[in-house]
């Protein structure tokens, strides 16, 4: 039973409520109305479902600017070109779509903005892979400006990183401090409904504290979607390809911490199960006899000549988290990830980093319950 495993770490619990830099005072909220969740309102589907819909009376005329293609079929750079190209009756499409989009997206962050768990938010960062094109850019400002017009207080901005790298960054973030003083890089890992990502992520500690110039050395991608491998399997090869990035790094000369950080959907509990929201990939990882984390200590039980410490938190927190170095002007920031579904995390800052990075505030009683940040209140 999962209640059973002990996943030693040495570090923090998976999923923790409290983390080096920050209080996760919410994660994976499932807000809801009379048509399901709201998050499938303000999801990369969402806003195809919305671009098809302004096409199909254009389809029956013959009058389609975007031309015969389907529209799952177009691809976000050709939807890209469409706004600055010569045709304009194209632009005109693909802008009215962005701006159904930016009232649905609007609407559900106004709904996140009313609960208990994301009340006083100063900022929220937008990820997830429709961030990364001119259409997302052009939907999270448009949203922005209309959480203006409906008087809230708070700034919509996207991700600094590209989201597959942020992905990887934010789990710099889950670790001690005193990784960064004796290694220069550390295993982290990104797994998604489609893909899987592993990557060397270089701390660049030593040039600036808080962070902020860290790097992806080298990463692998794999599209497990297209395989539709078991759970075992996935799992053999998220260990082999963790294995290869070892064995390149060390080539390499980098100082590898013995530490994998790992972003994973759904709701993550203390021992490194999987509560809910893991429904997307391959297999059964909500079973209560299957624990990640433990199965990668067992495979890969040292990394260097210490122990390997694995911590798992959900990705959309994961993903957030990457920007910390750049929160430090509020206290209260949210994270949304915008992908086939609409991930969501809400932070408070524990602490200011000063000109050294040493600690320069600290807030909290050091006893937060963590359950606080699986739920939120309507």
């Amino acid at each position: 039973m999962a209640e059973d495993t002990v996943t030693t770490t040495g570090i923090a619990r998976h999923g923790a409520g409290r983390l080096p830099s920050v209080e996760v005072d919410s994660f994976n909220i499932e807000l809801k109305d009379d048509d399901g969740f709201l998050g499938d309102r303000a999801s990369k589907g969402a806003f195809r479902k919305i671009l098809d819909t302004l096409r199909k009376p254009l389809k029956k005329n013959g009058d389609d600017p975007l031309g015969k293609k389907s529209t799952d079929e177009i691809a976000k750079g050709d939807l890209d070109e469409a706004l600055v190209g010569d045709d304009l009756a194209a632009a005109a499409l693909v802008h009215g779509a962005i701006e159904e989009f930016a009232q649905e997206l609007a609407y559900v962050t106004g709904r996140f903005l009313k609960t208990k768990a994301w009340a006083d938010t100063e900022r929220i960062v937008v990820g997830g892979g429709f961030r990364q094109s001119r259409v997302g850019e052009l939907a999270i400002a448009r949203t922005g400006l209309l959480l203006r017009a409906e008087e809230h207080d708070v700034d919509l901005v996207p991700i600094r990183f590209h989201p597959d790298d942020a992905g990887l960054i934010g789990a710099l973030h889950l670790a001690p401090s005193w990784i960064f003083e004796g290694y220069d890089s550390i295993l982290s890992v990104d797994i998604g409904g489609t893909n899987i990502r592993c990557g060397v992520v270089e701390t660049r500690w030593k040039k600036t504290p808080d962070l902020s110039k860290a790097e992806v050395w080298k990463s692998e991608l794999w599209r497990h979607a297209d395989d539709e491998p078991t759970r075992e399997g996935a799992v053999k090869r998220l260990v082999k390809m963790l294995k290869d990035l070892i064995t390149e790094a060390e080539k390499e000369g980098h100082k590898l911490a013995p530490f994998i950080g790992i972003a994973c959907p759904g709701v993550i509990n203390g021992d490194g199960s999987i509560e809910k929201g893991a429904q997307n990939l391959p297999g059964n990882w909500e079973s209560s006899k299957f624990n990640l984390p433990a199965s990668l200590v067992e495979a890969i039980p040292m990394i260097g000549d210490h122990d390997t410490a694995v911590l798992m938190h959900n990705d959309g927190v994961v993903q957030g988290l990457s920007e910390v170095p750049y929160m430090q002007d509020v206290e209260r920031w949210g994270v949304l990830t915008i992908g086939t579904g609409l991930g969501n995390a809400r932070f408070t800052n524990r602490r200011k980093e000063n000109g050294k990075g040493e600690k320069a505030k600290d807030k909290g009683d050091g006893d937060k319950d963590d359950k606080k940040a699986k739920k939120g209140k309507d």
